[in-house]
């Protein structure tokens, strides 16, 4: 399997995720779930094979790991349809996903089969999972937040729904930072050392968790909340991504694994 075949694969997966939207719009449920998990498959067998070809996991480049952006993305929405039957979620995961997928066209960044010793553990795979995980669950929560802001004028029923992604979200977050201290333990011989990746993780983690505490607060602003769990979603980006275009990155970050 090669980097060309992956238009075919984004190809069917994103008509499947389409099928599955207009079918959660017109209340057809079966085939909602159907047409989205098989999508989901379709794309997986995708990861798995170029797994295969490289004989490592698919995580070292951003267009590597945009590959489990754009999965975990329609999973995300399937979960909160799933559970919310909310029928524009799917809509909305599938064309954030095509985003990261045309990027990916346009700009794969898949490289060698090669791993510098750093990325040679048994906790790089779970490390970049969970949190890519995360970042889609995280996303789902930023959509509602947008939805309800500019949306709704009701928010009681629907922050619940958000504040149950975020958990779901920062929880999974958080076991990817533990991930990511034992493994720069076993790489660098430290669980820490405030690289700039690592420090836009911790404020973006502590962004997260200010609006959670904020949301317990018996008196609170509930579209102030919303505008601060969509900051915290920028914050999100910055790290993920954005750090790489930060002078501070380049040449002395410890996640610069490409050059």
């Amino acid at each position: 399997m090669s980097w060309e075949h992956f238009i075919y694969f984004a190809i069917a997966s994103v008509l499947l995720w389409a099928m599955g939207a207009y079918a959660a719009w017109r209340d057809k449920t079966v085939v909602a779930y159907t047409t989205t998990t098989i999508g989901l498959i379709v794309f997986f067998a995708f990861i798995l094979a170029m797994w295969v070809s490289l004989e490592r996991p698919p995580l070292r480049t951003m267009g590597e790991t945009r590959l489990w952006y754009s999965f975990f993305l329609p999973l995300a929405g399937l979960i909160v349809y799933s559970r919310w039957k909310y029928k524009w979620i799917l809509s909305f995961s599938t064309i954030l996903a095509l985003v990261f997928i045309c990027v990916n066209l346009f700009k794969p960044e898949i490289h060698d089969k090669t791993l510098m010793p750093a990325l040679q553990s048994p906790w790089f795979a779970p490390h970049v999972i969970v949190y890519m995980f995360a970042y889609a669950v995280l996303g789902a929560a930023a959509v509602m937040a947008v939805f309800l802001l500019f949306r709704k004028t009701s928010l009681a029923s629907e922050m619940e729904i958000t504040d149950n992604l975020v958990y779901v979200g920062l929880a999974f977050m958080t076991i990817g930072m533990l991930f990511g201290a034992l493994w720069a333990k076993e790489a660098w011989g430290h669980y820490w050392s405030w690289d700039p990746k690592e420090t836009w993780a911790a404020i973006t983690w502590l962004a997260y968790l200010v609006y959670v505490h904020y949301r317990l607060l018996p008196k609170h602003n509930p579209r102030l909340a919303l505008w601060m769990l969509i900051l915290s979603f920028i914050l999100l980006q910055m790290c993920w991504w954005g750090i790489n275009y930060l002078p501070s990155a380049q040449g002395s970050s410890v996640h610069t694994y490409t050059t």
